[in-house]
């Protein structure tokens, strides 16, 4: 579950490392896995695609606290930057990703490039 002001990593190589949730898409208070976030870039390398202070939108790919009857649990929460056309910014996914993203949000891009997907 992932509230505003929460403050999560990002799983891609776009050069973002820390971003701040700024805002969830729609009229829901909690994201989950596969909900478009917008968020704050606060830390990254000098030398990458996006600039610290910069707004993007983001998707949910790990959520640490997930309800009870799931199976799966991630240690941490993590997004991958999109653009204006909510394509990737970043050309790799780090980490592992959940299948949720393949089946049920039409982000299959994103779980086929991740080191490892989750049933």
């Amino acid at each position: 579950m992932i509230k505003k002001e929460t403050v999560l990593e990002v799983a891609d190589n776009s050069g973002a490392k820390k971003v701040l949730c700024i805002g969830i898409s729609g009229s829901k208070r909690t994201a989950s896995i596969g909900d478009v976030i917008t968020v704050s870039v606060k830390k990254c390398i000098p030398v990458g695609k996006v600039s610290a202070g910069s707004i993007h939108k983001a998707v949910v790919v790990r959520v640490k606290k997930r309800s009870p009857s799931s199976v799966v649990v991630f240690g941490d929460n993590a997004v991958v930057l999109l653009n204006k056309q909510n394509e990737m910014i970043g050309t790799r996914v780090f980490g592992p990703t959940d299948s949720l993203l393949r089946r049920n949000k039409g982000f299959a891009k994103i779980s086929s490039l991740s080191q490892e997907v989750f049933q």
